[in-house]
C-alpha cells in the first residue's frame, strides 16, 4: 500500500528562525470550509505557533483563507484550532516548553490518507550570527554547485 502525502503548505520561515528538533505529527480540527480552503492550498503558517493549555494542544495565528464558494457558514481565518495528539505526546510538548524554554512551531501542513496533518515541530530560537552563518553555508553551496555545471560543459 503506498502511503500518499502532499504537502499542503509549509513553513519555511520556521526552518529560518529556528533550529527544528523533535517532530510530532498532529491531526488538525477543521471546519468544513476550511478543509476546502486547504485542499487548495489556501494556508499561512508564517506567524503561527502551538501551544499547550489546560491539557490540550491549539494551533494559534494560522491563517486558512475563506472559502471562495462558502456562504454565510463560512470560517474565521485566524480563528485558534484544536491540534489532536495523544496525551503522551501533549506532556512531552508541555514539558519541552516549560522546562527546556523551547517553542512549538508548525513546520508543515499536509494530506496522508485522506486526512488533514500538522507536523509540529519543537524548536530553539536561532540567533543572528547563526543565521548568518546559515546564509552563508547556503551560499558557498550554491558557488560550489554552479562550479561543478560549469566544470562539466
Amino acid at each position: 500500500m503506498a502511503k500518499e502525502e502532499r504537502v499542503l503548505a509549509a513553513n519555511r520561515a520556521a526552518f529560518h528562525n529556528y533550529h527544528i528538533g523533535d517532530k510530532y505529527e498532529a491531526g488538525i480540527a477543521l471546519t468544513g470550509t476550511e478543509v476546502k480552503s486547504a485542499m487548495d492550498g489556501r494556508v499561512q503558517l508564517k506567524e503561527a505557533y502551538v501551544s499547550v493549555r489546560e491539557g490540550e494542544a491549539w494551533l494559534f495565528n494560522a491563517h486558512i483563507s475563506p472559502y471562495s464558494h462558502g456562504n454565510r457558514e463560512n470560517h474565521e481565518p485566524l480563528r485558534t484550532r484544536k491540534l489532536l495528539l495523544h496525551r503522551r505526546e501533549i506532556s512531552r510538548l508541555d514539558e519541552a516548553t516549560a522546562k527546556q524554554g523551547m517553542t512549538l512551531v508548525p513546520t508543515q501542513l499536509y494530506l496522508k490518507n485522506g486526512r488533514i496533518k500538522i507536523e509540529v515541530g519543537v524548536a530553539r530560537g536561532k540567533k543572528l550570527f547563526d543565521k548568518r552563518e546559515t546564509e552563508l553555508k547556503r551560499t558557498v553551496e550554491r558557488e560550489t554547485r554552479a562550479q561543478l555545471k560549469e566544470r562539466n560543459r
